[in-house]
């Protein structure tokens, strides 16, 4: 006869589970565990109650697990905290300096009438070429680096006097194994602003005429 108690009451406490299962959307895992914890008391067999020294070990874990979880919960909360505060204090120094990004399209600083460039290498050139054209598409200067190991090689070109400061487009060309090579050019832009993304992440750097993200920024500075 016990025996079929024990099963009747067992099959309880598998009623209470599922009703429990039914509302785990709308309860936390410590209010899951009481209820089954409950359920477990409701049902227990009269001729073989509980062990309180087991009930209060299974109290003591729950709550240990949960402290667990909430500690987890708090240091991914910080470290998202002092990320934001590390991409945010990144972001400020960044807002002023000049920043080399891929483009044909260049524009000279108005405090030197400059353009700063880089180009970059991947093996060695025996001469590399820059060549200016104005926005019409018309020639206005060229000029040799020489001869160039592979990396990066930083280049400038100086407006004359009276020339506009933009509208300028930029070509590179490398003369590698006899043969003449188009390179990409990185052209310097002043930093006018950082926006931030979720988090600190997805930073970009806002120039005139365009931003970037930090992974197409070839060199800072």
């Amino acid at each position: 006869m016990a025996d079929v108690n024990g099963v009747n009451n067992q099959n309880n406490v598998f009623t209470d589970l599922n009703k429990t299962e039914e509302v785990q959307g709308d309860t936390t895992q410590s209010d899951m565990f009481m209820e089954l914890m409950i359920a477990q008391l409701r049902n227990q067999d009269p001729s073989n109650p509980t062990d309180s020294t087991e009930f209060m070990n299974q109290i003591s874990n729950m709550t240990m697990v949960e402290g667990i979880t909430n500690l987890n919960s708090s240091l991914e909360n910080l470290n998202s905290s002092l990320l934001s505060s590390q991409t945010a204090l990144q972001a400020s120094s960044m807002v002023g300096q000049k920043v080399f990004v891929q483009s044909d399209q260049a524009r000279a600083a108005s405090a030197t009438g400059q353009i700063d460039g880089v180009l970059s290498l991947d093996v060695s050139a025996s001469d590399v070429q820059i060549s200016v054209f104005d926005e019409g598409g018309a020639l206005v200067d060229r000029f040799s680096l020489g001869s160039q190991s592979a990396g990066d090689v930083n280049f400038d070109w100086q407006l004359d006097e009276g020339m506009r400061l933009s509208g300028y487009r930029l070509e590179a060309s490398a003369t590698i194994d006899g043969s003449p090579t188009s390179v990409p050019v990185f052209v310097g832009m002043n930093v006018d602003s950082v926006t931030l993304g979720q988090n600190g992440v997805g930073m970009k750097v806002n120039f005139e005429g365009g931003s970037a993200s930090l992974d197409e920024i070839k060199q800072i500075g």
